[in-house]
């Protein structure tokens, strides 16, 4: 699985692509993990758009994330999140702790204030 990364006004957008599942949920963190702790207020907007599978292994890393950006008052958005994923958040009860958006352009404007 390759991630892009890139920068728009102060947010983080995360673009995962392939399956999160396996060896690809440890790159997903190595990838996400130390954006998060090195930012003092972190923006992460991770876009699902080319994810077409994820396993719980994949829902811990973004609670992971969740949980540390947190705790430094960050936060994270998704876009983009197919019905495989979106059902796995949904049955796992954690659908309210990441904010949803329509658009990139939606989720950077929230995201960047």
């Amino acid at each position: 699985m390759a991630t892009q990364i890139r920068q728009r006004d102060n947010v983080t957008i995360l673009e995962p692509d392939g399956r999160i599942v396996g060896p690809a949920v440890s790159e997903l963190r190595q990838t996400i993990l130390p954006d998060i702790e090195a930012s003092e207020t972190p923006r992460i907007l991770i876009n699902f758009e080319n994810v077409n599978m994820m396993d719980s292994s994949g829902l811990g890393v973004l609670m992971e994330a969740r949980t540390i950006a947190s705790r430094k008052e960050g936060r994270i958005g998704v876009i983009n999140v197919g019905k495989q994923i979106k059902n796995l958040i949904v049955l796992s009860r954690i659908v309210s702790l990441f904010e949803h958006y329509d658009s990139e352009d939606d989720a950077v404007s929230a995201l960047s204030t």
